[in-house]
């Protein structure tokens, strides 16, 4: 686990240095669009900062390969060379699009190129788990297949849910996290070597999302852009695939019994195939929801449009911080729901927890202009929005809200203004 924890905070340290850098560049060399129709910032911002993120990759699997725990994944697996071919070809065209904003058919082309990088190096899905029938070998055509598509359908559905200040990389590294701790409980807990790979990929991916947050929360210095989006997709999507794919679930041998029912009663500890479609849930919905939306108005799937779920919380009225907190809960919620369901499937307190928890967000989301108010000991650690307010702070900050009457302005308004706020304290009607 220390090994891990290094190659995480090396990767986010990395990241963090190389983002204010970034930036700099970006704006010497005018990555920075205009205000588009569908976007909520009001400021033209710099992109790129997908280059800091490659670089953070690149380092923590550099620091990797030097930890003698870890160089075993090098030397007996070709997955993280396989990764990182992916990785710098669909970062490569993430530049270019943050730069020059490429088609989108060409970046479909390039998805797909990645992956079939992938495939070509052994990052491919051999079998599948299916409940009922057993352990299912796919033929390399369908492999490839498979793998190609769940690439194209993570990267896009990342690509999809980037519209809010930290929201696709505090999502995904959610989502890294739970992947995690499902990986690492299957190379530890079960000594499964095959699943090493996915472990050290969902670290790194960790380490890049949570080096890039401090300078991407809202208001965002910076934007990840496509070059950052795609490549946290393609992240993630290898360490789905490396799990799916590459760990038998015969070695498990958890149940005595035909294939069938061993794999059948082993997929409440086993699940290959549902976490790493939980993890993404909230971005696949939300691909799936704008696909149908699109072709429904005559649209191309890939026009952008203001109908993403983020977009339409803040038209019920939530802030940007709150639009995005809330889809951090949902994404939590499912991924370590599921997580914990594949840990101890009998326990009826993780079904109630969940529903408890459902039942919270639900609130959260009917109440969307309610502002929580930390207490009285957490004041001097919490945003500013969330703390007390004294009584005089009240006053100046209702005397700052006060109108003022049509056609004055200058003294004459202020002036109007103090004596109206001066009626009010005295109890004088207006």
């Amino acid at each position: 686990m220390r090994d891990y924890l290094l190659t995480l905070c090396v990767t986010a340290a990395v990241t963090y240095l190389l983002t204010g850098p970034v930036r700099k560049f970006a704006i010497a060399t005018g990555a920075m669009p205009e205000i588009r129709a569908r976007d909520v910032h009001r400021e033209p911002t710099p992109r790129l900062g997908g280059i800091a993120m490659f670089f953070g990759l690149c380092a923590g699997l550099l620091v990797a390969d030097h930890l003698q725990n870890l160089s075993s994944v090098f030397e007996l697996s070709n997955e993280p060379r396989a990764l990182l071919s992916g990785a710098a070809l669909i970062w490569l065209i993430g530049v270019l699009d943050d730069k020059f904003e490429l088609d989108a058919l060409i970046k479909l082309g390039a998805q797909m190129i990645s992956a079939g990088v992938m495939v070509a190096q052994g990052l491919t899905i051999l079998w599948l788990p299916i409940p009922g029938v057993g352990t299912v070998a796919l033929t390399p055509g369908q492999g490839t297949l498979l793998t190609v598509a769940l690439v194209v359908v993570t990267i896009n559905a990342v690509n999809f849910v980037d519209g809010l200040d930290g929201l696709a990389a505090g999502m995904v590294c959610i989502a890294a996290a739970a992947f995690f701790l499902y990986a690492y409980r299957l190379w530890y807990g079960y000594t499964i070597e095959a699943a090493a790979p996915a472990t050290l990929f969902a670290a790194i991916l960790m380490g890049m999302c949570l080096g890039f947050l401090p300078h991407n929360m809202h208001p965002a210095r910076i934007f990840m852009g496509d070059s950052g989006s795609m490549l946290i997709g393609l992240i993630l999507a290898a360490s789905a695939i490396s799990i799916t794919g590459q760990v038998d679930p015969d070695v498990l041998k958890l149940f005595e019994g035909s294939t069938r029912e061993a794999t059948h009663a082993a997929l409440p500890v086993f699940i290959p195939l549902v976490l790493p479609l939980t993890i993404i849930a909230i971005p696949m919905a939300d691909l799936v929801l704008a696909i149908v939306r699109r072709t429904w108005k005559g649209q191309s799937p890939f026009a952008a449009d203001r109908g993403h779920l983020h977009h339409r919380l803040l038209e019920i009225g939530h802030s940007h911080s709150r639009a995005v907190l809330i889809m951090y809960f949902w994404s939590a919620l499912i991924a370590f729901g599921t997580l914990a369901y594949s840990v101890h499937s009998a326990s009826m307190w993780i079904v109630l927890g969940i529903t408890v928890l459902s039942a919270i967000g639900l609130v959260l989301l009917l109440l969307p202009r309610f502002t929580p108010r930390a207490p009285r000991w957490a004041q001097k650690v919490v945003p500013p929005r969330y703390r007390r307010r004294r009584p005089a702070q009240e006053a100046l900050v209702t005397e700052e809200k006060l109108p003022v009457p049509a056609g004055l302005h200058g003294a004459t308004a202020i002036g109007n203004r103090e004596g109206l706020t001066d009626r009010r304290k005295a109890g004088t009607p207006s």
